[in-house]
């Protein structure tokens, strides 16, 4: 059901109070939202209007309550007992997707640099950035082919497959505060590692969006590129079955799924959770597996690699909610 909502003046600190134009989903099922197809509902879900919408609803949750940005959801999970708070859906609302004329404010390109500036909104599909470039004759984001999230998701944790890294290709990022207010930064503002970022100066914000700088060069190539990477995921990933991607960061000169075969782990399931028989670093949804079923799971790998091999699994994937 969709309707206007109208937060009170107490809730904005005073002054006028806006009409949002998004839409507000109450104890909305969050296995609907993300990839695992498991999980408790969220007390309040949120779709934005449209940019100025979000920042209005940002503004407008008390500060004590938690907000959730969610994008295709493929890298959480949502324990049984649900979510409290707000949780906003990003995915088909911040989807601007443009090569970037204008040139004050953004750092300049390398003298001897053929490149181009892509500007990205966080609810766009990391494969349709990798696409667009393609289709423009840029090279340097195949790789994004090969990420099942959005550009929000995938600047806000360095997401990367195939020897390229996000944050290899970014130039500026665009946040929203909890003020509502956007703010435009550098890479030097942030520490930057493997599937990590977090700002120098820490305080509560949301990527928004992104400019990539991307050479020029042989768009058929790069589509061709693209084409082998997908063939390469569908060989080797469980696709045909619900998951999160990449359970675990790869430690330090190994792999996870070296790591969790070696245990004996491949294919130990709790309840109808799965570790894949085709990958050992994702965990699959065999049919209403529970988020407790996943998350059980995931500790018990965590035990066992440590137990065996005295690897401490860091993990990729976000679980937030409240435990049954």
């Amino acid at each position: 059901m969709r309707h206007d909502y109208r937060m009170s003046e107490m809730d904005l600190g005073g002054g006028a109070a806006p009409v949002l134009r998004g839409r507000f989903l109450y104890n909305e099922p969050m296995k609907k939202h993300v990839s695992w197809r498991a999980g408790g509902a969220a007390q309040r879900v949120y779709i934005p209007a449209d940019l100025e919408d979000l920042g209005w609803l940002v503004r407008s949750v008390p500060a004590h309550e938690d907000i959730h940005m969610v994008g295709l959801g493929s890298n959480l999970l949502v324990r049984d007992g649900g979510v409290r708070g707000v949780v906003i859906l990003l995915h088909g609302v911040l989807r601007n997707l443009a090569i970037e004329s204008r040139t004050h404010g953004l750092p300049p390109a390398p003298e001897d640099a053929d490149t181009t500036l892509v500007y990205a909104q966080a609810g766009v599909a990391a494969p349709k950035l990798a696409r667009f470039a393609a289709n423009h004759d840029l090279v340097g984001g195949e790789f994004w082919a090969g990420i099942p999230g959005t550009v929000g998701g995938a600047i806000a944790m360095n997401a990367g497959c195939y020897g390229g890294e996000t944050w290899d290709r970014l130039v500026q990022v665009q946040t929203l505060d909890r003020d509502g207010q956007l703010n435009e930064r550098r890479p030097d503002e942030y520490v930057i590692g493997y599937r990590h970022v977090a700002l120098k100066h820490p305080q509560e914000e949301w990527f928004i969006g992104g400019w990539f700088r991307l050479a020029r060069g042989d768009g058929a190539a790069s589509r061709e590129t693209i084409k082998e990477l997908l063939k390469k995921r569908i060989a080797s990933q469980p696709l045909n079955l619900p998951n999160a991607g990449s359970v675990f960061r790869n430690p330090p000169g190994n792999y996870a799924a070296q790591l969790i075969e070696a245990c004996g782990l491949k294919g130990f399931r709790i309840g109808n959770a799965q570790v894949s028989m085709k990958h050992a670093n994702f965990i699959v949804n065999l049919g209403n597996a529970t988020a407790t079923d996943i998350e059980r799971l995931i500790e018990h790998v965590e035990d066992t690699v440590e137990a065996r091999t005295n690897v401490q699994l860091l993990r990729e994937v976000r679980i937030i909610g409240e435990r049954q």
